[in-house]
């Protein structure tokens, strides 16, 4: 079988519209389409007169205050309610025009961070800011539609459905290229705000097994340790050879909490990652692997460090999968870079037949990859062999000068 998960949704696009959506024929019967289309030409002037009226108040008075800590603010007030405007304008449109057009998503406000972040978005809101564009160029074509519109009903009566349709048609085209939502812009938008929920769910359960690692682990041994020593201290005295046996007792559990205290700090971050990159990592991952695997990384230069940390960490939980799931006599892992994405490829001969939904951990994977726009491609037919190639950003390595590693 073979699953993909791509790194970034496919959105559907209301380009391609069905008959209702169209225009009917030009005809010179007076039918319902005719008189919705005069009734909205008609209805341009007034229409267009409050949009622009609005839209120049705001702005003029929000760029005369951006002098003041109000102006900013105001201008991000009137750019929402150009949404509203645009929500009005797309409502008419629907109703009158037949143009049925996506509702834009609204700015992930909520989840922004500060205040200020908020503002800022708030401030780059494509959205609003064509809302804005529409509502400048309707007055004038407002006044022209209006004024031929209504002399066509007194002096061009017979031609008037050909007037309108050709009027209503250049109305229509203004709403599908400024009220449309922009397709590529609303998707990265959508999955920013389901990643974020998936990197915060992922953050939150890694804070969780930390903890318990380290309430039933190093810290229970740690405990013990500190009773048995205070026990050494009291029998020191009276019975050195009982106290020394506890000392020898106490020293084997100093081991064991620091081993499991190194054990939780590579499973966090593996000293090895931060000093000497991903080859050195993964050599050490496949050594601990119960199948004998063959690393080769070929990269020119370090990617990110957190492209690393989660490129380090897809390969760990692969492998662990390998020996625990696979029965596979050998592995290999293969990192290379291509233009400015990391590539990942881990292969073994086991069986096969892993899934997405086999509960062994692909799917978190998948997730994790495609919150930070990485594809995870999973091929692993009955039988054997399974193959998984993860593609990550490269987002180049900073140094402290500010060049970058490119």
């Amino acid at each position: 079988m073979t699953e993909r998960i791509p790194s970034s949704g496919t959105s559907t696009a209301t380009a391609a519209a069905g008959e209702d959506d169209r225009p009917p024929q030009p005809r010179l019967a007076y039918d319902r389409h005719t008189w919705k289309e005069i009734a909205h030409l008609l209805a341009n002037l007034p229409v267009a007169l409050l949009g622009f009226i609005y839209v120049v108040t705001v702005l003029f008075t929000s760029f005369w205050l951006t002098i003041t800590v109000i102006g900013f603010p105001l201008l991000a007030a009137g750019l929402m309610g150009a949404r509203l405007l645009g929500r009005m304008e797309r409502a008419r449109a629907r109703a009158l025009l037949g143009v049925r057009v996506d509702e834009p998503s609204r700015l992930p406000l909520r989840g922004a961070g500060g205040l200020l972040q908020r503002l800022w978005m708030s401030l780059k809101d494509p959205v609003g800011w064509r809302t804005v564009l529409y509502e400048f160029i309707r007055l004038p074509w407002g006044v022209l539609t209006f004024t031929i519109t209504l002399t066509s009903l007194f002096v061009l009566w017979p031609v008037l459905p050909f007037i309108a349709r050709g009027l209503a048609n250049a109305d229509r085209a203004m709403v599908r290229a400024l009220l449309s939502p922009s397709d590529e812009l609303e998707r990265r938008i959508a999955e920013l705000e389901s990643d974020r929920g998936v990197v915060v769910d992922t953050a939150a359960a890694d804070l969780r097994r930390i903890e318990r690692d380290l309430h039933d682990g190093a810290q229970a041994r740690l405990v013990n340790l500190a009773m048995g020593l205070g026990l050494a201290k009291e029998k020191v005295l009276e019975d050195p050879d009982a106290a020394a046996a506890m000392v020898e007792e106490a020293h084997g559990e100093v081991k064991l909490a620091l081993q499991e205290l190194r054990d939780l700090a590579r499973g966090i971050h593996p000293a090895v990652l931060t000093d000497r990159g991903l080859d050195a990592a993964l050599s050490a991952v496949s050594s601990r692997c119960t199948v004998p695997v063959k690393v080769t990384v070929d990269l020119p230069a370090r990617p990110a460090a957190a492209i690393e940390g989660i490129a380090y960490f897809t390969v760990s939980e692969l492998l662990q999968n390998v020996s625990k799931h696979s029965a596979a006599r050998s592995a290999s892992v293969d990192v290379w870079r291509t233009n400015d994405r990391l590539l990942i490829q881990v292969w073994d001969d086991g069986r096969g037949g892993a899934s997405l939904d086999g509960g062994t951990g692909m799917k978190g994977l998948a997730e994790r990859l495609d919150a930070v726009d990485g594809l995870f491609v999973l091929e692993s037919p009955e039988g054997g062999p399974t193959t998984v190639t993860a593609e990550l950003p490269w987002r180049n390595r900073t140094d402290a000068s500010g060049a970058d590693d490119r």
